[in-house]
């Protein structure tokens, strides 16, 4: 699993069954249904653990109820795997278009999402759609599995009605893009751009995005031809300076660098990253306490950045401060470290 998609799966809502979701189960004069809903209230509680406890408890025999909270509260602990074990077992057994039917599927559309099985979890997202609707947070996910399955027109769907805007608009192809580069999806990203200014040859944050695919992929003059004409459509675009002066930081043009890296901070000041350049900018142009002032302040707004303190730490170096200069340098390892 790379380590894009990890991160993708750590912003999925914790409780977003909840937000799909139902009441509770209408309860049922058994000692297996009030052994359920006190599961259930667990669940609600955030004592998970405790939870599959009280329903390992029943003596159940074969009550796919069981089973299906079981899975409910293995979901409600960030472990898709055995919540996928338990309700694949059940997923049939229950009356369509129940409660019970519907959270199964929809929580096996999601926990396959998590593990990793994207192809498998589209069935069940699908289906989960026919009856949440618009529901923003299962249109996320949806839109997400439709990219990474490389079926662009659904995912364009997906997130055009995610944010409301006509589904072959140039938002919506600027959209879907946005969406497609958080995944590493770049071919993709750069046709939806390329549609999207083929309808609206101004429209903002496309020849950003564009620039940034061209950046990433080390064509840096293609990059800064990308960024400034975003900067013709938008002067005050301080992500858009950014990424200009980090394009010319690659090339070692440090004029160029430092004049668009100023304009980025005037522009927006609680930033790190445009402070970080501006540092090494300053560096190589031998403007040593410049580079300190610079690289402090993204120390600030930026106190865990381990880039940041370890080129402060060879700007104090070359000051003759060698016992600041370890400190920092000490701060480096250790934030390298806590990244393993």
């Amino acid at each position: 699993m790379s380590s894009c998609f990890r991160a993708f799966c750590r912003v999925i809502p914790a409780m977003l069954i909840m937000a799909l979701l139902f009441p509770a189960f209408s309860q049922e004069p058994d000692g297996i249904a009030a052994g359920i809903a006190d599961a259930r209230a667990l669940i609600d509680q955030g004592k998970q653990a405790q939870a599959i406890e009280k329903l390992r408890s029943l003596n159940s025999g074969n009550d796919p109820r069981v089973a299906q909270m079981m899975g409910v509260a293995f979901y409600h602990s960030n472990d898709p795997v055995h919540a996928i074990e338990q309700l694949t077992a059940v997923v049939d057994r229950f009356r369509p278009e129940s409660q019970e039917s519907r959270e199964t599927i929809q929580i096996l559309g999601l926990c396959h999402y998590l593990a990793g099985h994207i192809p498998e979890s589209l069935p069940f997202l699908e289906q989960s759609r026919s009856w949440a609707g618009n529901n923003a947070d299962l249109l996320y996910v949806l839109g997400m599995a439709y990219v990474q399955t490389r079926q662009p027109a659904k995912a364009r769907e997906a997130f055009a009605r995610m944010f409301g805007v006509e589904i072959e608009s140039p938002a919506a192809h600027l959209l879907t893009a946005q969406m497609m580069t958080r995944l590493e999806f770049e071919e993709y990203a750069q046709a939806e751009l390329l549609q999207a200014l083929k309808e609206d040859a101004r429209l903002p944050q496309a020849h950003f995005l564009l620039g940034e695919i061209d950046i990433f992929r080390a064509r840096l003059d293609e990059g800064i031809a990308q960024m400034k004409q975003e900067l013709e459509l938008n002067p005050a675009n301080s992500m858009a300076l950014y990424r200009l002066g980090d394009a010319y930081t690659r090339q070692l043009k440090w004029d160029d660098a430092v004049a668009a890296l100023q304009k980025s901070i005037w522009l927006n000041p609680y930033y790190s990253a445009p402070y970080i350049l501006l540092g090494k900018a300053y560096m190589n142009r031998s403007q040593i306490p410049a580079a300190e002032g610079m690289l402090r302040h993204a120390i600030q707004f930026d106190p865990n950045n381990r880039s940041a303190h370890y080129m402060l730490a060879q700007v104090l170096q070359q000051q003759g401060r060698p016992e600041e200069a370890k400190r920092e340098f000490d701060i480096s390892e250790r934030l390298h470290s806590d990244e393993k």
